[in-house]
């Protein structure tokens, strides 16, 4: 089990615990960064016992803390939130979405489209732009999505 998902198992109780659900995890060089949100928001009181919650428990594993010295972050994914597994993908079936492929499709790898099938294998998007397409994208081909924010006419 790597780092990540070390991590991932010992913030998912104290994101439960707080009345969160943990979204991601990132790790870099010596940064821990701790998505978590709940249906009603998340409100920074929240976010910050679960931090310190976190913090501590990390202190006790330095193993699983880059380089034995590293900033904690958490926080909401915001609107523009990463999605990384299936379940996310989920979630957000029929939502615009931003992603970025591993290799061009139609010499592109920024695609933009509304997710429209989501499976354990992949997902399918209906591509934007002046003929409606359909696109099917396996897991290992997605370098990285997130939803992507349309505002309003609030006019």
């Amino acid at each position: 089990m790597g780092r990540v998902e070390s991590i991932r198992e010992l913030a998912e109780p104290i994101m439960s615990a707080a009345g969160l659900e943990l979204w991601d995890v990132e790790v870099a060089s010596r940064l821990v960064r701790v998505f978590a949100e709940r249906p009603a928001g998340a409100d920074l009181d929240t976010l910050s016992t679960a931090a310190r919650a976190l913090s501590k428990a990390l202190d006790e594993h330095e193993e699983l803390a880059p380089g034995g010295h590293y900033e904690l972050e958490v926080s909401s994914p915001g609107i523009e939130r990463t999605l990384r597994t299936p379940r996310h993908y989920r979630r957000y079936l029929g939502a615009p979405l931003a992603v970025k492929v591993v290799q061009p499709v139609d010499g592109a790898r920024r695609l933009r489209g509304t997710l429209v099938e989501v499976s354990d294998a992949g997902i399918a998007l209906s591509l934007e732009g002046p003929e409606e397409r359909r696109i099917a994208l396996g897991y290992p081909d997605i370098q990285r999505a997130h939803l992507a924010y349309e505002p309003k006419d609030v006019r």
